[in-house]
Parts: C-alpha cells; sequence; structure tokens
C-alpha cells in the first residue's frame, strides 16, 4: 500500500477514533509520558501489504473491532464459575460480582451437560462436581437470586440441552419481572464441535441443527441483544488440536451455522451479529496472539465476499477468551499463576472483547474462594497497571507477528479447502458433517496431540516443573471437595418439587412439546412453557430422545 492510501486511512481512523466515546482515563505509561492511542507507518512511508493490517475499526478488523481499542471500554472481566447447588454457586457469583467481575459465565455438571436430572442413575457421584446442577426452572430462580438478569450479561457454558437450559433461563427472568427483549448474553449451544471434541451431545446432528435454527429464529425476533451461539474452539484447543485447527474448525463451524441461518430464510445481517466465538489463549505467545488477528480477518472477508454479509456489524467476529486449562500442572501448580497471565495477556492483545482466567488449582479440583480470586486480580493487574488498555493493537506492524499471522491465515484456509472437499456440494456444512462421520476432524486432532506428546517425552518441548525443574520446595495445596450432601439433597429437593407441582400440565406441555416436533414450526415456545410448568431437564431432554432418538459415534480402529 503506498503512502497516499496510509494516510488516507488514518485520517479516516482519526475521524471515528475523535467521535467515539473514550474512558476517562491516565493513557500516559508509568513514568508519565503520554502515547498515541494507535501507531502505524511512519508518514510519507508506504507499508507493502498494509491493507491487511489496517487501522482499528476498519475492515478486515486485523487490528480490532473499534477504532478506540480498550480507550474505549476495556474487555468484559467474565469469571467461569459453578459447583455444587444453585446455592452455593450464587455465592460464588455474588462474590465475583463484587470483587468486579463485569457478567457471569455459568458452568454446569456433567449431568445437566448431558441432559439428565440429578436423580438419574447415570447422574450418581456426578451432581455438582463439575459445575452447578440445575435440573428445573427453579433452580434457576436460585442460582440468580438477588442478581437482576436483565442488569447483567450472563454467558452460559452448555451445548447438547442448551436450548432447555436457555429456556430455563428465560423462565427465572420472568419470575424476577425482567423485560426479555433486554436480556443480554451468550449461549454456546455449538454442537458441533461436540461431535469434532467435546463429545456432550443428545441427538444426532440434524435434530441438534433443528433447534439450533429454531432458536436462532426466535433471539432474532424475541430477544436481539442476545447471542444464541457461542461457536467454540476452545474445546477443540483442549483436546490437542494446533493453533491453526483450532482457528479454522471453529471457523468452519462459524460458517455452517451461517448457512443454517441463511437456510432459515434469515438475514445475514441481523442474525451474524448474534453469533459469538469462544477461543483459547494457549501458553505460546506470539502464536495465540496472531490466532486471535487472523480469526477477525478472516471471519470478515468470508462473511462478505461468500456470504453476502453488508452491514459492519455482521462482519465482526466478536470472542471470549479463556486460558488454557490444558497447560495447567498439578506438578508445582503455584506455577499456574503464571502461566494464565501470560495466555491473558495474549488475549489481551490479540484483542479479546472478554476473558476468563483459569485459576491455578483447577487441574486439581474446582477452584478455592482464595485461587479464584487470585485468578480474577490476574485481570485487574493487567487492566489496571500494566498500560496494555492504552494502545490499540501496540504489537501490529511487527514483522514476526504479522509473518505469523499471515501463515496462521494460511493455514486456516487450506483446511476449509479440504472440509468443503470433504462434502458433496461445496459447502461447509455438507463438510463438516461428512468430516464428522468419517472421523477426519477427531484423527487430525488426535494426530497432532501425539505428535506435541512425543516432543514432550523427547523434551523437545519442556513444561516447567514436568519436564524441566522438577525441584520443589511447595506443598501441597488445600483443594475445595464438593459433599456428597449435595447430591442427597439436590435429589431430594427435586423429588419434592416434582410431588408438588401440576402434573397434567407437565405431561401436557410434554406432549405438545413433541407434537411440535413433528411439525415445522418453531419449537422455544412450546419448550417455554413446558419449562413454566417446572418439566425437569432430563423430562425434556427424554421426550426428545423418544422421538428423535440418540446419537452413537461410530466405532473406528
Amino acid at each position: 500500500m503506498d503512502a497516499a492510501d496510509i494516510a488516507a486511512g488514518r485520517e479516516r481512523w482519526q475521524r471515528r477514533f475523535d467521535a467515539s466515546r473514550k474512558r476517562d482515563a491516565d493513557f500516559t505509561t508509568l513514568s508519565g509520558s503520554s502515547v498515541d492511542p494507535v501507531y502505524g507507518p511512519p508518514e510519507g512511508a508506504g507499508y507493502p501489504g498494509f491493507e491487511r493490517i489496517g487501522w482499528p475499526g476498519e475492515f478486515p478488523y486485523t487490528r480490532g473491532l473499534y477504532p478506540t481499542g480498550y480507550r474505549g471500554r476495556t474487555w468484559t472481566i467474565r469469571q467461569f464459575a459453578g459447583f455444587g447447588n444453585a446455592q452455593q454457586t450464587n455465592e460464588r457469583y455474588k462474590m465475583i460480582l463484587a470483587a468486579g467481575g463485569g457478567g457471569l459465565s455459568v458452568a454446569f455438571d456433567m449431568p445437566t451437560l448431558m441432559g439428565r436430572d440429578s436423580d438419574d442413575p447415570q447422574s450418581l457421584g456426578e451432581v455438582g462436581h463439575c459445575g452447578v446442577a440445575i435440573d428445573s426452572a427453579a433452580d434457576m430462580d436460585v442460582l440468580f437470586d438477588g442478581i437482576k438478569l436483565q442488569d447483567v450479561t450472563t454467558s452460559m457454558t452448555i451445548s447438547g440441552p442448551a436450548v432447555p437450559i436457555f429456556v430455563m433461563y428465560l423462565v427465572a427472568a420472568e419470575r424476577q419481572g425482567a423485560d426479555l427483549s433486554k436480556l443480554d448474553g451468550t449461549l454456546q449451544t455449538d454442537i458441533f464441535k461436540e461431535y469434532i471434541a467435546q463429545k456432550e451431545w443428545l441427538f444426532a446432528p440434524e435434530p441438534h441443527l433443528r433447534l439450533i435454527g429454531d432458536l436462532m429464529e426466535y433471539c432474532a425476533r424475541e430477544i436481539p441483544k442476545y447471542k444464541p451461539l457461542s461457536v467454540s474452539g476452545y474445546h477443540i484447543r483442549e483436546a490437542g488440536s494446533t493453533a491453526a485447527q483450532e482457528l479454522a474448525y471453529t471457523l468452519a463451524d462459524g460458517f455452517g451455522y451461517v448457512e443454517l441461518g441463511l437456510s432459515r430464510g434469515l438475514d445475514v445481517n441481523q442474525f451474524a451479529p448474534g453469533l459469538s466465538f469462544f477461543f483459547d489463549a494457549h501458553i505460546d505467545f506470539f502464536e495465540e496472539i496472531a490466532k486471535f488477528r487472523a480469526a477477525r480477518r478472516i471471519w470478515a472477508r468470508h462473511l462478505r465476499d461468500d456470504y453476502g454479509a453488508t452491514s459492519e456489524k455482521a462482519l465482526w467476529l466478536k470472542f471470549h477468551t479463556q486460558t488454557a486449562g490444558v497447560s495447567l500442572t498439578a506438578q508445582q501448580p503455584v506455577n499456574n499463576v503464571v502461566r494464565t497471565a501470560v495466555e491473558a495477556l495474549a488475549a489481551v492483545l490479540g484483542g479479546t472483547n472478554s476473558l476468563h482466567t483459569n485459576a491455578l488449582d483447577e487441574t486439581l479440583a474446582l477452584p478455592t474462594d482464595e485461587s479464584a480470586e487470585i485468578a480474577l486480580r490476574t485481570q485487574q493487574v493487567l487492566m489496571e497497571e500494566t498500560g496494555v488498555v492504552n494502545v490499540a493493537d501496540p504489537l501490529g506492524g511487527s514483522w514476526y507477528l504479522e509473518a505469523l499471522t499471515d501463515r496462521i491465515e494460511a493455514e486456516a484456509e487450506e483446511i476449509f479447502a479440504r472440509i468443503r472437499e470433504l462434502g458433496t456440494d461445496g459447502s461447509i456444512t455438507s463438510g463438516i458433517l461428512r468430516g464428522i462421520e468419517d472421523g477426519w476432524f477427531t484423527a487430525n486432532i488426535a494426530e497432532a496431540a501425539f505428535v506435541y506428546q512425543q516432543a514432550l517425552e523427547k523434551n523437545e518441548k519442556r513444561i516447567v516443573g514436568v519436564n524441566a525443574h522438577t525441584g520443589t520446595v511447595a506443598k501441597d495445596l488445600e483443594i475445595l471437595r464438593v459433599s456428597h450432601e449435595v447430591e442427597l439433597v439436590q435429589r431430594r429437593e427435586l423429588g419434592e418439587r416434582r410431588a408438588a407441582r401440576d402434573s397434567v400440565r407437565v405431561k401436557a406441555a410434554l406432549d405438545r412439546l413433541v407434537a411440535v416436533a413433528r411439525t415445522s414450526e418453531n419449537m422455544i415456545p412450546a419448550m417455554l412453557e413446558a419449562a413454566r410448568a417446572e418439566a425437569t431437564l432430563g423430562e425434556i431432554c427424554g421426550a426428545l430422545k423418544g422421538e428423535w432418538g440418540i446419537y452413537r459415534e461410530p466405532a473406528r480402529f
């Protein structure tokens, strides 16, 4: 790009920056020196390929979505939390909000993630252990007691039974007197990544996609601020993928959901802003920053060129980041504080919109109050003390970083081409479905994980405390243990709730839900009525399993 075009771009950026709202804060260095809100090529200089880097707030958004960067608004501190019963988790949420958290992120226990009630025989021993147990809308009432859902953004990490959990959240908001059209938050819902990596599904892909399409339609019509789909690369990376695989598989899944919305006759300019993304921030500092920058650029280009999006917000890739759980070590766990801080800094320098920082003890158990506070304070130290919020994309133009960004983008494009080749009609969706059935995704992830493990065992890759610097004076940590009493109480309360509800109303609502499932009618209103009647998660999912069956992954050798 020549000097004149670069200068014109800087002028456009300046006009948008001047017109944007900025925080009232000190934007100087620790020594008191003023810094510019953005940096670029020297005045009068050209820069080959600068159109791929650009200015913050302009296509292709490599440098961020907003001309102000974090001077306009910092990232949202959104700590992921959930354990035991709804009352215990409610107390943790209130602690997070009081300590400066900006939003809530709900972790559910394994029975809930699998669409089972706490008294299901397959739930034995798992209730409340890796997240909060939610059996019906009454649990949602307790979970958010004293927290106005209309005033706080709430993210829920759940995919297989995401839609029933969502309608229970809506019922809890109704009971608070909230205006449902004003609710704001994110539901993960991403079923593609379950087949690819995490393996928490209920039905075959087609019924799941039916529910997701219904949810997209309902939210676009009734709850426009709510994001019904958080497309998740986090679990793909945690399963062992490379950074390029995480990026490509995640964005391909996102393209698949765009194709789903278009197949429903929805306007891409209306529904695409409701898609958000969830990435892993791993320990390779510069590779992660490059991954985030490439993600925005790829998404904007494909949405514009392949799917016809014209509005700016439809081209924006907004994403939440969580530091890498798989990078945490049981050996010398206090070192995990350092790993988490480095990973969080990579997410911030990559322009994340919200962030969760893992606690040092999460490789051993759910975090204690103390370790959860350290994780929260890690973000606040980055935000308040380091100066990283002063300049938009401060590493932009680095020869190394730009080369990494270009390389990871090129690798992702090669993967997109292969996914399209897998399908029968040239669409991304067809390729994803074929790749799931053939085990193509899981085989590639397994190979990447195997190669990395070999490198560790050969000491070619090193982890402090594991295969390097293993001596320590550290003592064992005190860890959080969820009492078995939680399960006993949850099961008892569920039984009492079933006995007290109107069973005729519940049966009628579940029958109505199944009847709607046999039509092309949107299923959200019928499911909402079942939740209002206190139908349980297991009952709602069970009724649909009876209609649609369950999915079993094909055996592979």
